[in-house]
């Protein structure tokens, strides 16, 4: 019989993730993984698929590391959870980074059990290493040995797809992201609608369709957050009058232009 899951359910199949980062787990971290699965971490780098290449991210960047998470906000949506996160890294040196991000977990029904089959982590490349070459000696020592266990556990074809999370839409998309913000903020329908591609409908994650006009008409008032930008999208903390909410923005592979607009209110707890 096909799995039900709540959103408690789809929740809590999450929580085993940073459970065995704290634990230092590999093989119950890598285990909670469908045999296909995807991690692409962070958004425009190289993908890590199926459990071999996802246990080598494990050695090379879980395991020389202490990892805490402090979560502000999880989401829940048909088959997918989404954290609102920051997370504190100390390195093998002592060396400590706070590095913002929003994490989507995609989680599938495998072998009875619930899984996760996609994993996409949206945080900023370029800015956490500033902030760890910012620590000093320590902070240089531990991006040595981390570009040497990713040569090591990858090799240079890891290394240039770990690179690639250095392109993207970057600032451009931030700024087109704080307008769009602005103006649903604003209740300023034309603007909305422009700035979405010309759509007169935007999707919500539970597959809803609204119209641009309903959707500024919902976020009026809207306070914007933490925006980040990583490959190709752009994900924004948001204050709703009803609550947070959370907003992912994919832009055309090679176009100024967002392709999809997603916003997820659906807030869950323990």
């Amino acid at each position: 019989m096909p799995l039900d899951p709540t959103a408690a359910d789809l929740r809590e199949a999450v929580l085993a993730s940073p459970r065995a980062v704290a634990a230092h787990d590999r093989a119950a971290w890598a285990g909670l993984f469908a045999t296909d699965a995807v991690v692409n971490d962070p958004v425009g780098s190289d993908p890590h698929t199926g459990y071999d290449a996802i246990a080598r991210f494990y050695d090379t960047f879980i395991a020389p590391n202490d990892i805490v998470f402090d979560v502000a906000h999880d989401y829940a949506e048909p088959a997918t959870v989404l954290r609102d996160l920051t997370i504190t890294i100390t390195m093998s040196t002592g060396a400590r980074v706070r590095v913002p991000m929003h994490l989507r977990y995609e989680v599938v029904e495998e072998d009875g059990a619930l899984r996760i089959g996609y994993l996409a982590a949206y945080w900023e490349l370029i800015p956490m290493v500033g902030q760890l070459l910012g620590t000093g000696p320590k902070g240089l020592r531990a991006g040595t040995r981390l570009g040497l266990l990713l040569l090591r556990n990858q090799g240079v074809r890891g290394l240039v797809g770990m690179a690639r999370a250095c392109t993207g839409i970057g600032g451009t998309g931030k700024r087109i992201a704080g307008r769009l913000c602005a103006a649903l903020a604003a209740g300023d329908t034309a603007a909305v609608t422009a700035l979405a591609g010309g759509r007169d409908t935007v999707r919500l994650w539970s597959g809803e369709s609204v119209t641009a006009a309903e959707l500024a008409n919902r976020t009026r008032g809207l306070r914007q957050g933490k925006t980040l930008a990583a490959g190709r999208s752009v994900t924004v903390s948001v204050d709703l009058p009803e609550g947070p909410a959370l907003i992912v923005l994919d832009f055309h592979a090679t176009r100024d232009r967002i392709e999809t607009m997603r916003v997820h209110t659906r807030t869950v707890t323990a």
